[in-house]
Formats: C-alpha cells, structure tokens, sequence
C-alpha cells in the first residue's frame, strides 16, 4: 500500500462519512490499515493548517515491522491537502513560525540525533534548523519575534558511564542515577546556531512553552523523571529567561494535563486535579502568571475538560466532555462562559487555533481522528478523509445508553450493535472495559488492536463500553465513587449492564465474554474468577492479578494510593488479597486468554504469570499465556498489534460465540493473511 496515493485520492474528493454502499464486514486486517489525525498546528494568520497522520506499517501486506510513522500534510481547506514531506521524514512536535513562513519540526536523520529542522510552506526542501550537539531533542518552541529557537534535550552524555557499558559494567540502579533534560537557546538563521546556550531550568522540566513577551516561560517541571512523580508532583512553574529564576508556581494539588498562555501573556488556562484524589485532570482554571494564583472556572461540574486553545482575542476555546458526548465551549478572558456548541456526532480530543481559524481533531462511530474547523455558526466542517476505504464496511449500529446500576446509580456506555442488528434471543456480546479507570469511552471510534469494535460486530457479536464507576467526564464525584473499593461498585456496574441487556433482548446471557487493558485488564481477571458465573470468555491485557505483588512491582505505587486503594496494602493484608483475582481462582470457570508486554513496568509481567499458573495448576478451565517480547503497557508495534487482535477475536470466536467453555485451545498461532510475512506457516 502507498500511503500518500492513498491520501492524494481520498483528498481528490469527499467521501461520504455515512457510506451508502457498505458491502463487507471490517476486518483486522483493515485494523491494520488505519491512519489517524495527529498533531496540528495553524498558521499565525489562519490561512493553512499543518497536521500529521500517524500509520503502522502494513503488516499483513508484507511490509517491514515497526511502529508509528508521522506523515506532514497541509490544509488549506476542506479536502484541499498536500504530503509536504518526503516520504522518508516522520516529523514530531510541529510547530509554525511566528511569521507562518516555516513549519518546524523534530527529526532524527540517518540515525542522528534528533534536532529541529524545518520546511517552508511556499517550497524548497527541509533544513536542519538547530540542534544540540551529542543530544537529543524532544520539544521546541519559538521565541515570539522568531529570532530564537529553544530546545528541550536529553542530559549530557555520561562518558564514564559509557565506557563501563562498554566493559560489561552495564548494571541498572533503579530509580536512581536520573538523567534531567536540558533547555537551550539557539539563534535562527541561515546556518545552524553551533553553540546553543544552556538555560538553568530546575527538575525534570517534561512541557515548556515561552510567554508573549519573550522574557518569560511556562514550565512543568517534577522532581525525578519516575512515572509516579509526573502524576503526583508535578508543578507548573514561572521562569525569568534572563535569569533563570522561578517567579511563581502554581501549587496545584492534583495532577496537571493542558496548560496555555493568553495572547496578553497574563493568565494560564490550566487542565488540573482539584485536590490530590483527584483521579484525573478534568477541571479547568484560570491562573494569574504574576503571582501563580489560581481558581477553578468550572469546578463541581458533572463534565471533564479535555483542551483549551486561547484566540487571538482573549477568548478560550475549550472542548469539553459531558460523558460519552463532545462540546466546543466559548470563555471570555475572566472565565464567563459566552457559548457552547454540539459537535455533531464528532468526539474531540484536541482544538489547536490561529488568526480566526480554530480547528479541532476529531473522530466518529464511522471513523478514526480527522481535521474539522469551526464555522462561525458553532458547526464542524470536515477538511480530511484519510480512510476512505472505510465506505466499504458495514457497520453496526453505534448509540449511547444509560442504564441503571443495583443501587440505582445511572450508568452510561457505548453499544455497537451487531451488523444487520439483533437477533432472537440475543447476541454474545463482549464487554470492552477501559483503562484507568480514570478515563472514559466517547460515542466516536472504537475499533482498535485490543478493541474489538466494528470488527466484532461485524462477526455477529454485540460490543459494550461501559463507563463504570471511576471514570471521567461525570464530574469529579463519579471519578472518585470507586476509590477504597477494588473490584465493588466499578465492576457490580459492569455486570449489571449485562443483566440490562439480556433484559432488553440484545445480549445472550449464556454468551456474554469480557476483556481490557491495565485496569481493564484487572476487570477481565476478575470477570473470569470471582465473576466467572457472569462470563464466557475473557481477554485479559496487561492487567492486574495480586493488589499486593502489583504494588512491589510497579512504578506508579504512590498514585495507586492516592486515586485507587486509598490505603496501603499492609494496612489490610487480607483485604487486599481477597479484592485479588488470584484469591478467587477456585471459582475460575470461564476460559481466559492472557497478553502481555514483556517489558511493561507499570503492570509487571508477574501479574499475568501468576494469574496463569494459579489457573494452570488449580483448575482444568481453558488458559493462555502470550507474551510480546520489547512491548509495555500496550503494544506499539505493527505486527504486535495485528497478531493481538487475531488472538482476541480467535478467542471469542472459540469460547463466547459458540458458548462451549470446554472447548479446546485454539492453535498457537493465528492465521496471518496470505500478504504478510511467514502466513504460510502461521497455523500449527
């Protein structure tokens, strides 16, 4: 497959979102395939719009293994694009100079380091703009009049260390030995600046942006790079580029997400945690850069803000999440809110603005991420297509419903419904549990490598994402309800939409499979245990077996305590093994699949170790381990990806479909299809 054949003729003309000539099911081969809207930027007067598309190699076509790969295209207007960049460049972090003449970007060539280089928007080819020498480049910026670009690098090199590596002496001290990034300033000129000044910047600074006025810059900085520090300590800082000072900080208690500098560069819109308990950063303040004071604009709220663009006038653009449903919301200069607007269908996840031009990244029940801009009437227009393919897939049927929990709680979710709708008596149906569980399931795509979505349904089966108890976008309450309470309301919830459905005619009860990553994960280990009599099958994904091991072994312990457990494990030792599905393993009937990245640091490859040989040894129930060596929590790589999602549906198709628990192991191996590489010995 050509990627940039394939983007020219999706641009030539608009393709129907709602396809009218669907003619087959979706497919994980087409999974495969998909290509999404990333990063964006627009231009200082509004006139063009810089994004990238983000891919997989084709796999299943037979193209080389890898992972994600950026494409800069740029807009002018609905369905007027061009690629801008060879195909050989995969650009991160874009950014437009502050006289639109330039689109910068970072970039490793030839197995250099990474450094920024840039392309002019009127043609010619791209040009290393600065570097930094021996390091690598992870953001950058430019400086308001655009004579100055800094850099946010990687730490200096550590020749003695170096050279013991070399030696054999290549021990790791764990959580120890931490490596700060660095900030330079690099003049912008014809020739690349040799010698970029070092500016002092305190901790590990991850987010750096520079004031209108060019002296002053935002920081986020915490004290080590530890995961765990970034959820818990982290603070927006106040520096003086002169000096290097720290004028203010922001003593934000909660975890930190978006922050943005007004065009007058007197106040932050800042993303934030009310309190340390927060689960998530969903609340949106206003702060006075002078002093680092702060306030909550819409505080208590049953919503979740997600991104914030400041306009050239003072207003803030925001998108904001009621549940499962987007909204563009208007904010004068003083937090008053002016305007909001439906999306129509559209769930967005990023809003980036310039001139009078602010567009947002958005997606659908009928596809990925796509550009849109804002009209003056407060409606979408769509600018990019880049899965037209998709017109050629019969969905299901995708809506929102609301069901009631056992104790009379509302709970919403995501139905997809299976293709050509639901039949007598019901359809299996997999429940597909989100992570976090600070984090919650828009009516937008849902078909992805570990979701089962569209593909699913076109097989026959019914899907449902619920939004439990613990997650966002219900108001800081909702996000909390499951807090000292592993494995009781968050997951009661998830069974009660079972029984909801079975009761409106739409799931088999005999048929009902679930499965998750990470804290999904942890729910498809307890649906195959101490729920067992619930489900007929389940995927677990890098999920959570022993709340004690989990707590030694990953990096995010003291985040578990504050949003999670609310306690330690040994303040209650028992308690904490019985909310353990390794405790429950004697009630462990339903088959379970098991994958996980071998190199995963925030759930340890322990977990699925022990839940696997506490159902190998203690029962006959149908149980596989698959491990993905050089993968974490999650898979990045292409064929990591597509052999997960294999795995997954043979899964289902096995145990959940046909309802027979007993049935035997599928082949080790799945089928690849006929393009990719090895497919002729795929099957045992």
């Amino acid at each position: 497959m050509t990627r940039k054949l394939l983007l020219a003729a999706t641009l030539l003309g608009s393709v129907s979102i709602a396809a009218t000539a669907a003619a087959r099911p979706m497919t994980p081969e087409d999974v495969a395939k998909l290509e999404s809207v990333g990063a964006i930027a627009v231009s200082p007067d509004g006139s063009r719009v810089a994004y990238t598309t983000s891919s997989l190699p084709d796999v299943t076509e037979g193209e080389d293994n890898g992972s994600f790969k950026q494409e800069l295209s740029v807009a002018y207007g609905p369905d007027n694009a061009r690629v801008f960049l060879p195909a050989d460049v995969s650009p991160s972090n874009i950014k437009f100079s502050p006289d639109g003449r330039t689109i910068s970007f970072i970039w490793s060539q030839d197995k250099e380091k990474r450094a920024v280089w840039g392309i002019p928007v009127d043609g010619g080819a791209q040009r290393k703009l600065a570097a930094v020498d021996g390091a690598n480049v992870s953001s950058h910026v430019w400086s308001p009049d655009g004579t100055t670009i800094y850099m946010l690098a990687s730490a200096d090199a550590d020749e003695q260390r170096e050279e013991q590596s070399d030696a054999g002496f290549d021990a790791v001290v764990y959580e120890e030995e931490a490596r700060l990034n660095r900030l330079f300033s690099a003049r912008y000129g014809t020739d690349v600046d040799a010698d970029p000044a070092e500016v002092t910047i305190p901790g590990y600074v991850s987010a750096f942006q520079v004031a209108p006025n060019g002296t002053t810059a935002v920081i986020e900085t915490s004290p080590t790079p530890n995961v765990d520090d970034s959820y818990t300590l982290k603070r927006v800082n106040i520096l003086d580029l002169s000096s290097g000072d720290i004028t203010a900080i922001v003593e934000t208690p909660g975890k930190i997400d978006d922050v943005e500098i007004s065009p007058d560069g007197s106040k932050l819109s800042m993303i934030a945690g009310i309190d340390e308990n927060d689960p998530a950063p969903t609340t949106l303040h206003l702060v006075d850069i002078a002093t680092g004071a702060f306030s909550a604009v819409n505080g208590g709220a049953a919503e979740a803000a997600v991104d914030a663009e400041f306009l050239a006038d003072g207003r803030l653009a925001t998108v904001i999440d009621k549940g499962a449903t987007s909204f563009l919301r208007m904010y004068d200069a003083n937090g008053n809110q002016l305007a909001e607007y439906g999306t129509g269908g559209i769930a967005i996840s990023g809003i980036e603005a310039g001139g009078d031009r602010i567009v947002v990244r958005g997606d659908s029940a009928m596809h990925p991420s796509e550009l849109f801009a804002l009209e003056d009437d407060g409606t979408l227009t769509r600018w990019s297509n880049h899965n037209g393919w998709l017109s050629e897939i019969d969905f299901g049927t995708q809506r929102t419903v609301t069901y009631k929990a056992r104790d009379g709680q509302d709970v919403e979710g995501i139905l997809i419904e299976p293709v050509g709708g639901i039949p007598s008596g019901g359809a299996p149906m997999i429940m597909n549990v989100h992570g976090g569980p600070e984090a919650h399931e828009s009516n937008g795509w849902q078909t992805a490598y570990s979701k089962p979505g569209q593909v699913a349904a076109g097989q026959g089966y019914a899907v449902f994402l619920p939004n439990y108890r613990g997650s966002t976008g219900y108001g800081v309450d909702f996000a909390k309800a499951h807090q000292n309470d592993y494995a009781g309301k968050e997951f009661n919830d998830i069974v009660d939409a079972k029984r909801h459905f079975v009761a409106e005619g739409i799931a088999d009860a005999d048929r009902v499979g679930i499965t998750g990553g990470s804290y999904g994960g942890y729910a498809s280990a307890w649906g195959a245990t101490a729920l067992s009599a619930e489900y007929a099958a389940s995927v677990m994904f890098v999920g959570i077996s022993n709340q004690i091991s989990k707590f030694g072994t990953t990096d995010i312990p003291v985040e578990m305590y504050n949003v999670h457990s609310r306690k330690w494990p040994w303040e209650n030792w028992q308690g904490m093994l019985e909310v353990s599905p390794i405790y429950h393993v004697d009630k462990a009937e339903t088959p379970i699949l098991i994958m996980h990245g071998a190199e995963d640091t925030r759930v340890a490859p322990s977990q699925s170790y022990e839940l696997y040989r506490n159902i190998k040894v203690r029962t006959d129930t149908p149980v596989r381990l698959v491990l993905y060596p050089g993968e974490g929590h999650g898979n990045r790589k292409a064929a990591s990806r597509y052999d997960y999602n294999l795995r997954m549906m043979r899964w289902f198709d096995t145990y959940l479909k046909t309802g027979d628990r007993d049935a035997p192991l599928p082949p080790s191996r799945p089928q690849l299809a006929e393009g990719a590489k090895g497919a002729a010995a795929a099957e045992d």
